[in-house]
C-alpha cells in the first residue's frame, strides 16, 4: 500500500474515531503492512512512533487488559504538544530555516548546513528544550523538506536574446536546405586520465564492483583529456578531437579542420560555405581574436566562406551539441574508469543511438600554447564581413584565395 492510499483510508475514519480507536486503527495497518509499517502509517497519518508503538503493545496484549473499554480520553487530553509548551518554539525555528535568511551576514546559519541536528543546537542556545527528531517533525509540519539545488537562473537574459535564437534557426535552416554543412561545435568538460570515480553505474558481478582511487588529483604522466566536438547538424554525425595541451583557439579550428578533412568534405563534396554555431564563451568566443584569425586560415585552406553564428551569453545549454552528442558520450562511458587516454577515444567513438548517431574520434597530441594572439596588421587582413543583424554574434569569413586543400 502507497502512502496516498493508506493518508485517503485515514481521513475517510478519522472524523468518526476516538483518541483511543485511532491508535488502534493505526496499530493495526502497521501490523498488516509489516517491516517500515509503522513509519509509512506516521508519515501518512501525523500520528507519532510511540503512540503506534503503544497500539502495537496494546493489540498484542489485548486492549481490554491495559485500558478499560468504557475509559476514553476527552478531547484535550494527554502530553500538550511542545509547540503548545513553548510558544515561540515554532516563530524562532522559521526564522532560522527560513531561505531569506540566507543574505543575513548575523544569521547564524548563514555558514553552516541546515542540518537538523545545526538548528536545534541554535534552537537550545536560543532557550527551546528540543531534539533533532522533534525538530524534523516540526519542519514537516511546516511545509519544508530536504531540497537539492536546482539550475534554474541563467542570469540577465539579452533582449535580442530570443531574436538571436530565431536568426541562428534561420541560418541553419537556408544552409541546410541549400545543401551546405551547417554544425555545432564546443568543448566538452575535461576528464583526468586514470583509475578514477566516473559517475554512473553499469553491470558487474554481484560484489566486484571495480575498485578506483579514492581522490581526484592529477596524475603525473597521464594529464586529463579535453575533447573538442564538432557535430553535424544535418546528418547526425559527430567528431571529437580528444586534446591533451590546452583549449585554445588554435586546438578548437584545428578540430574543425579534422572534421573537415575526414568527414565533411566527403559528405559534402560540392559545399562552398559551412556554418559554424558556437557558445558565447570560451576558445570559440566571438571575442576571441585567435578563433578569427584561425578561421581566416582555415578558409584560405579550404576555400570555404565560414559563416559563424554565436548563441547569447548565458545560454549554453541550448547548444545543439550538449544533448545531440555530448549527452550521449556521458552515458556511453559511465561507470567506466577513464584509465587512458586510448579508453577515452575508444569510448567516444563506439557512441551510437537508436537513432543513428555515428562518432568518429581522433587523439590530438599537438602543443597549444596559450597566450598567443594575432597582430593588428594580421587582424586587419581578415576578410570579416559582419552581418547586419548583432555583427558581434553574426559574421562571415570569406578565403583570400578559392584554393582548396
Amino acid at each position: 500500500m502507497d502512502i496516498k492510499t493508506l493518508r485517503r483510508k485515514y481521513r475517510a475514519v478519522a472524523p468518526g474515531l476516538t483518541e483511543r480507536s485511532r491508535r488502534l486503527w493505526a496499530a493495526s495497518e502497521a501490523a498488516a503492512l509489516g517491516h517500515g509499517g509503522i513509519a509509512l502509517v506516521e508519515r501518512a497519518t501525523g500520528i507519532s512512533r510511540p503512540t503506534i508503538s503503544r497500539g502495537l503493545r496494546e493489540v498484542e496484549l489485548g486492549a481490554h487488559e491495559t485500558l478499560p473499554p468504557e475509559r476514553t480520553r476527552r478531547a484535550g487530553g494527554g502530553r500538550k504538544r511542545a509547540a503548545e509548551k513553548d510558544a515561540t518554539l515554532v516563530v524562532d525555528l522559521e526564522a532560522l530555516v527560513e531561505p531569506t535568511t540566507s543574505g543575513d551576514p548575523d544569521s547564524p546559519l548563514r555558514w553552516t548546513s541546515k542540518s537538523v541536528r545545526h538548528v536545534a543546537d541554535e534552537l537550545h542556545a536560543l532557550g527551546h528544550a528540543v531534539s533533532h527528531q522533534l525538530v524534523a517533525k516540526l519542519l514537516r509540519t511546516a511545509g519544508y523538506s530536504l531540497q537539492a539545488n536546482r539550475k534554474t537562473r541563467e542570469g540577465p537574459q539579452h533582449r535580442d536574446r530570443d531574436a538571436q535564437f530565431r536568426y541562428l534557426n534561420e541560418q541553419v535552416q537556408r544552409f541546410q536546405r541549400q545543401h551546405q554543412p551547417a554544425i555545432s561545435v564546443d568543448t566538452k568538460k575535461k576528464e583526468l586520465v586514470g583509475n578514477f570515480k566516473n559517475p554512473g553505474r553499469e553491470w558487474q558481478p554481484k560484489g566486484q564492483a571495480e575498485p578506483v582511487r579514492v581522490h581526484d588529483f592529477l596524475i603525473p604522466g597521464q594529464g586529463k583529456a579535453i575533447p573538442y566536438g564538432v557535430y553535424d547538424l544535418s546528418r547526425d554525425e559527430g567528431w571529437v578531437s580528444v586534446g591533451i595541451d590546452h583549449d585554445t583557439a588554435s586546438f578548437a579550428v584545428q578540430a574543425i579542420r579534422r572534421w573537415w578533412r575526414a568527414m565533411g568534405r566527403a559528405a559534402y563534396p560540392r559545399a562552398t560555405r559551412l556554418l559554424i554555431t558556437a557558445d558565447a564563451g570560451g576558445s570559440n568566443g566571438p571575442r576571441v581574436r585567435l578563433w578569427k584569425w584561425e578561421l581566416q586560415q582555415f578558409a584560405n585552406r579550404t576555400g570555404l566562406s565560414i559563416t559563424v553564428c554565436h548563441f547569447p551569453p548565458g545560454t549554453s545549454k541550448w547548444n545543439k551539441i550538449e544533448h545531440r552528442l555530448f549527452s550521449h558520450i556521458a552515458m556511453n562511458w559511465r561507470g567506466k574508469p577513464l584509465v587512458s587516454l586510448a579508453v577515452i577515444v575508444s569510448l567516444i567513438g563506439a557512441t551510437t543511438t537508436t537513432a543513428g548517431l555515428r562518432v568518429r574520434s581522433e587523439l590530438d597530441r599537438s602543443r597549444y600554447p596559450m597566450g598567443v594572439s594575432p597582430t593588428e596588421d594580421q587582424m586587419a587582413r581578415l576578410m570579416l564581413r559582419p552581418h547586419a543583424f548583432h555583427g558581434e554574434w553574426n559574421y562571415t569569413i570569406r578565403p583570400h584565395r578559392r584554393q582548396r586543400t
